[in-house]
């Protein structure tokens, strides 16, 4: 069997020095921010090519904090993606705001600029993009839209570490990068945690300050703050894997590239081009019968993902709050099916999967 992810396997390489660091932690009894938080705040921010960082629980929290720090007026309205997981749009609801969905390009699934305008009107605030995939978002014309309109830009990072556009690293373009640190991700804990990146100290200051209950000094509260704080132990453990991110991903792309030259034209690749650094967090092709194939792979030995199998306006929790009609999204959730590429996974298994799947 060609499992689609495994968690010990892909951490299988780093495990003795996840050792090292979980006893360093044990040895020294502090496990809440201590050094090792500080240390990977300013190595993420280094290898994001500058700013600061602070390390939070999850990349929802990430995404809260982020959109707290602005104090936009109850309604006010944030730009998003159609087709993103549901917890960007938690992130906004979570604030008091309104979400306003706005439909992906249908070759990249990611928010397309050229329909973001119709969308906008006097309350919107922000846009929140999602490098959905590990592909970046057409920065240019998003950020020439904000400053157009003088809207905030928040990125969502969740599946992009280390992802470039022209050259330049996602996170960086906007006035925040959150990122994830989910276990699966491409830069992955051995549990949840989260980061925002920005440019300015004195906003990550006001970051680090909402994150541990809204203060700077301990016992004195100059905001209404929450607690969300990178766990010591899992800095420790991303300090670890930090220096190999460039490896995984460029691993990822090598799968990826046997998966865009192997795989007949019955399927839909992932889009291509040379203004694009895909980290490739999720290979994902679309196809008709996205899930007789599924059922086919899984006969054949080979388990896949879907990402996302509903659309968030067909959620249960938001398909009131949610109108309008989005048929982009619902034809890419319908169809896509995400294909093996973990670290862990070999070329012979990517080539087994793409004879397998030209045979369908």
């Amino acid at each position: 069997m060609i499992p689609y992810e495994d968690l010990f396997l892909l951490n299988a390489p780093f495990m003795e020095s996840y050792r090292e660091s979980f006893s360093d932690s044990l040895d020294k009894g502090w496990f809440i921010l201590g050094n090792k938080v500080t240390t990977f705040e300013a190595e993420f921010a280094d290898y994001c090519g500058g700013g600061y960082c602070a390390g939070l629980a999850s990349g929802l929290d990430a995404l809260v904090l982020a959109l707290r720090y602005f104090e936009f007026p109850p309604g006010s309205e944030v730009i998003v993606p159609s087709n993103t997981y549901i917890a960007t749009i938690l992130a906004i609801y979570h604030n008091g705001l309104v979400p306003v969905l706005v439909e992906p390009d249908i070759d990249t699934y990611n928010l397309d600029p050229l329909k973001i305008g119709e969308k906008i009107t006097p309350l919107t605030k922000a846009i929140l993009v999602v490098h959905l995939y590990g592909k970046s978002c057409d920065m240019d014309p998003i950020m020439n839209i904000a400053q157009n309109y003088g809207l905030k830009v928040i990125e969502d990072c969740a599946q992009s570490h280390g992802a470039l556009y022209k050259g330049k690293m996602t996170g960086t373009f906007g006035d925040f990068g959150a990122f994830s640190f989910y276990p699966t991700k491409n830069l992955g804990a051995l549990g949840d945690g989260g980061a925002l990146l920005s440019a300015d100290p004195e906003v990550t200051s006001k970051i680090k300050a909402l994150r541990n209950y809204g203060c700077h000094e301990k016992y004195y509260n100059n905001y209404i703050g929450i607690n969300s704080r990178l766990d010591e132990i899992q800095a420790g453990f991303l300090s670890v894997k930090l220096p190999f991110l460039d490896r995984i991903n460029q691993h990822k792309r090598v799968l990826a590239k046997i998966y865009q030259e192997g795989l007949s034209s019955d399927f839909i690749l992932p889009v291509v081009h040379a203004d694009y650094e895909d980290v490739y967090h999720i290979y994902s092709i679309r196809h008709p019968k996205r899930d007789k194939l599924r059922e086919y792979l899984l006969a054949n030995n080979i388990k896949t993902e879907i990402h996302y199998p509903v659309p968030p306006h067909h959620q249960k929790a938001l398909k009131t709050r949610l109108k309008g009609a989005f048929p982009i999204s619902e034809t890419i959730h319908q169809t896509t099916l995400s294909l093996p590429i973990s670290y862990f996974h070999t070329v012979a298994q990517v080539e087994q999967v793409v004879a397998v799947m030209n045979a369908f």
